[in-house]
């Protein structure tokens, strides 16, 4: 349900476009001017309506106050200048006063279907040579991930990211940072599985002078370096159980003490972790303590294996291969149908640094002009079932391809059809080797009904 700020001196206007929007399932909160508006923080809402004339500042300053959400205005004087003025100010679109019912309603519906459209565009990361580009892909799996990141970043709360190695949850976390309001303040990057256990409470926390052997001089540690910023965690899970008590008591208390000394310091800094594992499992035989997960564990983002976004998998291969092209000097090269196909239908267990190592080694052995599936070096077999990429110059008159898609549908058919009796959706997906959504899928487009299985007896 949309939240909707009115921003509108006259109490009867308010009172009655409240209704309006209430019969229509918003929640409405009001304003009388755009201090009381600013006390009620525009930008936790998802629209802002708000008159043009208001007593003390004009209802065009919440433009920019209220950025990044949009805001509709409305003028008794119904001025093509007032309007041209407050659309080149930023404002998302005008209504005029006496307004029709219909016609309001509409343009607001318009202004939230816009503004869902951009809250799910991939975010922009600024790489640390200074280049920003926009995450990658579009599935329905990364629209999540992208909507969690953009509610999240400006909460200031602890984030635990969850993912296959690989995924890209460093990514995530410089995401979450940049559109943070700690963005002008570093970021602190740790992989807690690269520090020799006996040296990573120093790293983290910072030792004095003498407090070991080989201390030679005090060292100021990662924590207190990312103080005012963020500090991200990669493979938190292999952090040792005395660290593990280091860091609760700074998302506890605020505080680190170094190695060696008697003094604490308050430091301020959001933490950001990420594992490749199940902490909780991991708490449950004693490697990992619950009440630091319970406190990592306040927003939690899941990116999604590669072999799991289908519909990303050879954007990114082209994107990645672009980039592979230009490190070597050998722009012009493009993988050849088989090997997009191949690309496609490999399952990908170390999936984007995996594609991306395979793209690497394609440049720097293609002979010619294409990339051929032996340049990619894939030695694990392709995933079974996979239904082939579409090809903008694949013909419509290639009869081997078409015998070969028949022939896979067939024999899924056959196989879902004779099993699924015996075997639950998760069983039948894992012998078939594609996700339990990818089965789903197949079964919606082959119009394969699922059977509920008969229920067993307690006894």
């Amino acid at each position: 349900m949309s939240r909707i700020l009115i921003v509108e001196d006259e109490a009867i206007i308010r009172t009655a476009l409240r209704r309006l929007l209430e019969r229509h399932d918003y929640r409405v909160s009001e304003a009388g001017s755009v201090a009381e508006a600013l006390e009620l923080d525009p930008q936790r809402f998802d629209l802002v309506i708000s008159d043009l004339r208001l007593p003390g500042e004009a209802g065009t300053e919440l433009i920019a106050r209220a950025a990044p959400i949009p805001v509709l205005i409305m003028t008794s004087y119904a001025s093509m200048r007032s309007a041209v003025d407050a659309l080149k100010l930023g404002a998302v679109d005008y209504v005029a006063k006496p307004f029709d019912h219909d016609e309001l309603l509409e343009t607001v519906a318009r202004a939230l279907h816009q503004q869902a459209a951009r809250s799910t565009e991939p975010p922009d990361i600024t790489e640390p040579g200074g280049n920003a580009q926009p995450m990658i892909g579009s599935c329905a799996a990364m629209q999540v991930v992208y909507t969690r990141i953009r509610k999240t970043a400006p909460a200031d709360v602890t984030v635990l990211i969850q993912g296959e190695s690989g995924t890209g949850k460093e990514l995530v976390a410089r995401a979450i940072h940049q559109q943070s309001r700690r963005a002008a303040a570093p970021l602190i990057c740790v992989n807690c599985a690269a520090i020799p256990e006996t040296l990573i409470e120093s790293e983290l926390f910072g030792h004095e002078k003498g407090a070991f052997t080989g201390a030679s001089a005090a060292r100021t540690g990662l924590v207190e370096a990312a103080d005012g910023g963020t500090l991200f965690l990669d493979e938190i899970g292999e952090l040792p159980l005395d660290a593990q008590a280091r860091l609760l008591r700074v998302l506890q208390e605020g505080e680190i003490r170094k190695i060696g000394s008697v003094e604490t310091r308050h430091v301020d800094v959001r933490l950001i972790a990420a594992t490749h594992r199940d902490l909780r499992a991991l708490s449950r035989t004693g490697e990992f303590r619950l009440d630091l997960y319970y406190r990592l564990n306040v927003m939690q983002i899941d990116l999604p294996p590669l072999r799991e976004r289908d519909d990303d998998i050879l954007e990114i291969a082209d994107i990645l291969l672009d980039k592979a092209c230009h490190r070597h000097g050998r722009e012009g090269l493009r993988l050849s149908r088989a090997s997009r196909r191949t690309i496609h239908d490999y399952p990908w267990p170390g999936n984007v640094r995996e594609l991306e190592n395979a793209l690497e080694r394609g440049v720097i052995l293609a002979e010619g002009h294409l990339i051929h599936p032996d340049d990619l070096g894939l030695s694990a077999p392709p995933r079974p079932l996979a239904a082939p990429p579409p090809s903008p110059d694949r013909g419509a008159d290639e009869p081997g391809d078409a015998e070969e898609d028949l022939s896979l549908e067939d024999y899924f058919q056959h196989f879902v059809l004779e099993h699924q009796d015996q075997m639950s959706e998760t069983e039948l997906a894992q012998k078939l080797g594609i996700s339990r959504k990818c089965l789903w899928e197949r079964r919606q487009r082959l119009g394969i009904p699922r059977k509920k299985s008969p229920r067993r007896s307690a006894g």
